[in-house]
C-alpha cells in the first residue's frame, strides 16, 4: 500500500485516557479507556501509539465500531496525546509509571509542591525536585533521563504527523530510526521507500514536499529514477534502455530530462545503478538484478560441469524397473528424458498438460532412490509443492522453506557459503521462477549436485522480473526435452485438448447447447455480451450452479480467474461481489478499504519470511479478535496469526488474477473473458488460465475476446541479458 493515510470522513474523539487497558511495544497496538467529552461512561479506544500514557489528553481521528462481546468502541486511524493540563490528569500521567522513579506516592507530593508548573521543574528546574522529602540526586537524575526519553518519543510522533504520516507508518518509522526519526525524514525522506516495508515513493514524495524539499531536487531525481525503473522491473524487465528510462522518469517525475540525466549518471557512479552497452542503445539495471543476473548465469555455467552425482546407471534396466514399479508403459520421449536427466548436470523438462512429466519425475524420484542417491523437491509456491509431494510419493519444499530465510540477516540461511546437502535438485513449475529467487536457490545448490528444472514454457512467465526458464532452453547450453505427446488417458479431457489448441492458436472446443449431465464434461463455455452479464452468470455459478450440477464447494474448489485487477470483470470489485454472495453475514473489519470477515478467503501478496508465508499462499480467516486487534488465518492446516495492521499484506481471494495463480491447481476455475479485458488479452494468459483447472474449466463472456487472446502473442517481450550472459565461455 503506498497511499498515505487520510482522515476522510471520520470522526474525532478528544478526551482523557483514564486507564491503559493493552500497550505492545512492538506494534504500538493499544486499547484505552478514555474520558471524553459528551459521554457518561468511559469510552475504549483502539489505535497504534508508540507511547501512550495514563493522564494523557488525547486527541483522535476514527470511526465507531460494534463488537459482539466488547459493544461499542472507538477505532483510531490518527492518534495525537498531549500533556494533561489539569492537576488529577498530571497527577494520574506522572504516577502511570511512565518516568522512573516517580510512582502515584511521588506524583502526589510534586503535584501538591508545584501544581501545573510541574512539567517546567522537571525539564529547566529539576534541582528543585530534591526539595521533596526522599528524592535525592540519584532519583532526580532517574526522573531528569526518563523524563527526556518521552519527551523525544512525542517530538518524533508529534513531527511526523504534522507531515502527513498516519500513526501506523509513523510508528515503523520510529522504530527503524529511533532518536535519529526526525532527522532523517527531514534530511532525506527517501530512504524510507528503503528502510521501511509500506513506505514507496510517492508516500515519501509527498513527506518530502511537506518538509521542504523541491521537486526538482537531486535528491528527489535520484529516488525518482530508481522508483521508475523499480516499476519497470514490476513488468517483468531486469534491466530498461537508457534514453526511454530517462523518458518515463521525466513524464512520471515532471522534470527536466537534464536532472534526470544527471540524477541517472550519480545513481551510476555512487554502485545503485549499472549501465552495460547494448545492441540498440545502452541498458540501465538496479545493482542487485545486475548482481543476479550476472551470478546466476556464472552458477549455472559452472554447475553444468563435472560428472552427474548418479553412479553409472544401466538404463534399460532402470527403466523396466519403473514401468514395473508404476504398473505404466513409458513412451520413447518418457524413457529419453528420464535418461537425459540422470547423466546431465543441467537438464530441463517442459511440456503442456497432459504430456507425461508427472510420471517422468515420479520415475527420476524412484530411481534415484533405489541408488541411495538424495534428491530434494522443490516449487515456487506452497501450493505448488504440495501438489508435488502428492504426485511424487516425496517430501517438497517451497524453494524458500529450503533456502531457510534468517530473521537475524534478512537474508537465507543457504547460499554459495553454506550450500545446501543433497546430490539432485528437482525444480517443479520452474516458469514462475523469477530473477531473484532463481539467483537464490542456484547459488545455494553444490556445484557437485545435480539441477532438473521442470516447467511449462509456454505459460504466463514469472510475476517477478525475468523470463528465467525460456532464458535458459533458449541459450542452447543445457540439455532440454519438451514433450509434445498427449496421451491417451489425457486426450480424453477437454481442458488438456483445448489447452493445447489454445496454444496453437487454435478455438477451443466445448459442449453447443443444452447438456444432459454437465457433471460428465470438464470445459464449458458460456456466451455473454455486456460485462454486467458477465458478472452475473458467474455470480451464479458460485452461488449455487457448481454445487448443483457438479458437487463443488464455491469457496473452497472453485477459483475465479480474471484477467484484470481492475473493471466490472476485474478482480477487485468481483470479490467484493462474490464476498457478499458467498459470505455475507459474519463479523468483520474495515482495513485498507475492504472488509474482512471471518470465513473469507484470502492471498497473501507478498513474501512473509517470519511468518512463512508467501506470494500467492491462500488461506481462509478463522478469527478475528477485536480486543487484541489480531486474526487467525489458515494456510493448508497450519495457523498464522496477523495483527489487524498486517492485513495490506492480504486481499480477498474469491477471485484472483491469472498472474496470481500461476503454480496452482484447483478443482474448478471459472474464467470471465471479455473485450473489457482487451490490454490483457494474450494466448499464454488463457492458456494458464485454462490449465491451472483439474477437474472443471468454466469460460464466461464474448466469442470476440477469446478470438483476440488466440491471436495476440505476449506483449512486448521482457528485456534480460540472461541469455547471452550464459552463453559466455567460463
Amino acid at each position: 500500500m503506498d497511499t498515505p493515510i487520510t482522515p476522510t470522513s471520520l470522526e474525532r474523539l478528544t478526551g482523557l485516557i483514564e486507564r491503559i487497558t493493552f500497550h505492545s511495544e512492538e506494534t504500538g497496538f493499544s486499547v484505552l479507556k478514555v474520558k471524553a467529552r459528551g459521554f457518561r461512561e468511559p469510552v475504549p479506544v483502539i489505535g497504534i501509539m508508540a507511547a501512550v500514557t495514563a493522564g494523557e489528553w488525547l486527541d483522535a481521528s476514527g470511526r465507531w465500531a460494534l463488537d459482539r462481546e466488547h459493544g461499542r468502541q472507538f477505532k483510531a486511524e490518527t492518534v495525537r496525546t498531549t500533556r494533561p493540563d489539569t492537576p488529577e490528569g498530571i497527577e494520574r500521567y506522572l504516577g502511570s509509571g511512565l518516568i522512573k522513579g516517580i510512582g502515584p506516592h511521588f506524583a502526589k507530593k510534586l503535584v501538591q509542591r508545584f501544581g501545573k508548573d510541574i512539567f517546567d521543574v522537571i525539564e529547566n528546574e529539576a534541582w528543585r525536585l530534591e526539595t521533596i522529602r526522599g528524592v535525592g540526586e540519584k532519583r532526580r537524575r532517574l526522573i531528569n533521563a526518563a523524563w527526556e526519553e518521552q519527551k523525544h518519543v512525542r517530538e518524533i510522533m508529534v513531527f511526523l504527523h504534522s507531515h502527513g504520516v498516519g500513526t501506523s507508518r509513523a510508528f515503523r518509522i520510529y522504530k527503524t530510526y529511533g532518536d535519529q526519526s526526525i532527522q532523517t525524514v527531514r534530511e532525506n525522506p527517501y530512504r524510507l521507500t528503503q528502510d521501511i516495508w509500506g513506505i514507496g515513493f510517492k508516500t515519501a514524495d509527498i513527506i518530502a514536499q511537506s518538509v521542504g524539499i523541491a521537486k526538482d531536487s537531486s535528491l528527489r531525481a535520484k529516488a525518482g529514477v530508481e522508483y521508475v525503473l523499480g516499476r519497470l522491473t514490476e513488468e517483468g524487465h531486469c534491466a530498461y534502455p537508457r534514453d526511454d528510462l530517462i523518458r518515463e522518469a521525466e513524464k512520471i517525475l515532471v522534470i527536466d530530462s537534464a536532472i534526470v540525466r544527471e540524477a541517472l549518471e550519480q545513481g551510476v557512479s555512487e554502485g545503485r545503478l549499472v549501465e552495460h552497452s547494448h545492441p540498440g542503445g545502452s541498458l540501465t539495471y538496479l545493482y542487485s538484478l545486475d548482481l543476479a543476473e550476472e551470478l546466476l548465469a556464472r552458477n549455472l555455467r559452472e554447475l553444468a560441469q563435472g560428472r552427474h552425482p548418479c553412479p553409472p546407471i544401466a538404463m534399460d534396466k532402470a527403466l523396466a524397473w519403473v514401468e514395473k514399479r508404476t504398473g505404466l508403459i513409458l513412451a520413447q520421449s518418457q524413457r529419453r528424458a528420464i535418461a537425459l536427466a540422470l547423466t546431465s548436470k543441467v537438464f530441463v523438462l517442459t511440456g503442456g498438460p497432459g504430456t507425461g512429466k508427472t510420471t517422468i519425475v515420479n520415475g527420476i524420484v524412484k530411481i534415484l532412490a533405489a541408488k541411495k542417491i538424495r534428491a530434494l523437491l522443490c516449487a515456487p509456491t506452497g501450493r505448488a509443492a504440495k501438489r508435488m509431494s502428492e504426485t511424487s510419493g516425496t517430501r517438497a519444499e517451497t524453494i524458500h522453506r529450503l533456502l531457510e530465510f534468517d530473521p537475524a540477516t534478512g537474508g537465507f540461511k543457504h547460499d554459495r557459503e553454506k550450500p545446501l546437502k543433497g546430490n539432485v535438485f528437482i525444480v517443479d513449475e520452474a516458469s514462475m521462477l523469477d530473477l531473484p529467487l532463481a539467483h537464490q536457490l542456484i547459488r545455494a545448490i553444490p556445484p557437485s549436485a545435480a539441477l532438473i528444472l521442470v516447467g511449462d514454457v509456454d505459460q504466463l512467465p514469472s510475476v517477478g522480473p525475468g523470463t528465467v526458464l525460456t532464458d535458459i532452453i533458449e541459450s542452447g547450453k543445457f540439455p532440454v526435452c519438451r514433450l509434445t505427446e498427449i496421451f491417451r488417458q489425457a486426450a480424453e479431457s477437454l481442458i488438456v485438448t483445448n489447452a493445447h489448441r489454445v496454444n496453437r492458436g487454435v478455438f477451443p472446443e466445448y459442449p453447443q447447447g443444452k447438456v444432459a449431465d454437465p457433471s460428465r464434461c470438464d470445459f464449458y463455455f458460456i456466451e455473454a455480451e455486456t460485462p454486467e452479464e458477465c458478472e452475473g452468470i458467474v455470480v451464479k455459478l458460485m452461488a449455487d450452479r457448481l454445487r448443483e450440477g457438479f458437487g463443488l464447494d464455491p469457496i473452497r474448489d472453485a477459483q475465479v480467474l480474471t484477467p484484470m485487477r481492475r473493471g466490472i470483470l476485474g478482480a477487485r470489485n468481483l470479490n467484493q461481489v462474490l464476498q457478499k454472495t458467498l459470505n455475507p453475514a459474519a463479523p468483520g473489519i474495515q482495513r485498507y478499504g475492504f472488509t474482512y470477515r471471518t470465513g473469507d478467503k484470502v492471498m497473501q501478496i507478498q513474501n512473509n519470511y517470519e511468518k512463512d508465508t508467501y506470494n500467492g499462499d491462500i488461506g481462509w480467516i478463522r478469527n478475528l479478535d477485536d480486543e487484541r486487534r489480531e486474526a487467525v488465518i489458515d494456510f493448508d492446516n497450519r495457523s498464522v496469526t496477523y495483527q489487524y495492521d498486517e492485513f495490506d499484506e492480504l486481499e480477498l481471494s474469491y477471485a484472483v488474477t491469472i498472474h496470481k495463480s500461476q503454480g496452482s491447481e484447483y478443482p474448478c476455475v471459472v474464467m470471465p473473458l471479455h473485450t473489457q479485458h482487451y490490454m490483457m488479452l494474450r494466448r499464454n494468459l488463457l492458456y494458464t488460465g485454462i490449465t491451472r483447472g483439474k477437474r472443471l474449466v468454466v469460460l464466461v463472456g464474448n466469442k470476440k475476446a477469446l478470438g483476440i487472446a488466440l491471436h495476440q502473442a505476449e506483449r512486448g517481450k521482457r528485456i534480460t541479458t540472461l541469455r547471452e550472459r550464459l552463453t559466455r565461455s567460463l
